[in-house]
């Protein structure tokens, strides 16, 4: 599969998302912010980062870039999207994905290996585990805590939308322990941990963060 990692301003983990993709075993194509077509890609990386520094509110000026538009209307569609940290708050700001994510509860930036469960392993980007499975994953943000109002938390819940929960200490105040959610469709989705930077031993972070690469040939072909 082609899979665009569009760059914003700002962007950190592009790069990094790039090799991810290419492990998984497809073709990463790089996207601009400003580009206007999403050169034939079959899926979408929204990668970690500041986007335009973080200005107004995390994500809240790259929801205007001409690609989101794009990605907006392919997402629509069913393509498969995912948003890795910024990436995720960019979902969040563009409505493809409830909630929002807002300053960590202890207010300090938290950088460390972070056991998750995954809840739903039946979207395009996970299901290469299996529901439950507890995977270690790098975690690296200053304003990761999801919020929700209750009725969208039950709701996230009560559909399955809930893709992954932290384990063991809530590192960002994160309601309900969720580190990752997912549209009513399942093919976008938000992760606020960092799978790009668990694909190869060489890092020291392990490969338990490989499968949300790998998920999109079993989901191509399902």
């Amino acid at each position: 599969m082609k899979v665009g990692v569009v760059t914003f301003p700002g962007s950190l983990d592009d790069v990094d998302a790039q090799r991810a993709v290419r492990l998984g075993g497809h073709e990463a194509v790089a996207l601009w912010h400003g580009d206007h077509d999403l050169r034939g890609v079959d899926a979408v990386v929204l990668p970690g980062g500041f986007s335009y520094g973080d200005y107004l509110r995390c994500g809240a000026i790259s929801r205007f870039a001409p690609v989101m538009t794009e990605v907006v209307e392919a997402a629509g569609r069913g393509m498969p999207v995912l948003g890795i940290c910024n990436g995720f708050q960019i979902l969040c700001e563009s409505h493809l994905l409830p909630g929002a994510l807002i300053r960590n509860d202890h207010r300090k930036f938290v950088c460390r290996d972070q056991r998750l469960r995954i809840d739903n392993a039946s979207t395009p980007w996970t299901s290469s585990y299996a529901e439950g499975q507890e995977v270690t994953i790098v975690l690296k943000n200053g304003e990761g805590g999801y919020v929700a109002d209750a009725a969208t938390l039950d709701r996230l819940e009560g559909e399955g939308q809930v893709v992954a929960r932290y384990l063991g200490d809530n590192p960002n105040g994160s309601m309900r322990d969720i580190a990752g959610v997912s549209n009513e469709r399942g093919n976008v989705v938000g992760l606020m941990p960092h799978p790009e930077h668990a694909v190869e031993e060489l890092t020291g972070a392990g490969t338990d963060g490989l499968g949300f690469f790998t998920s999109l040939a079993a989901a191509a072909f399902a």
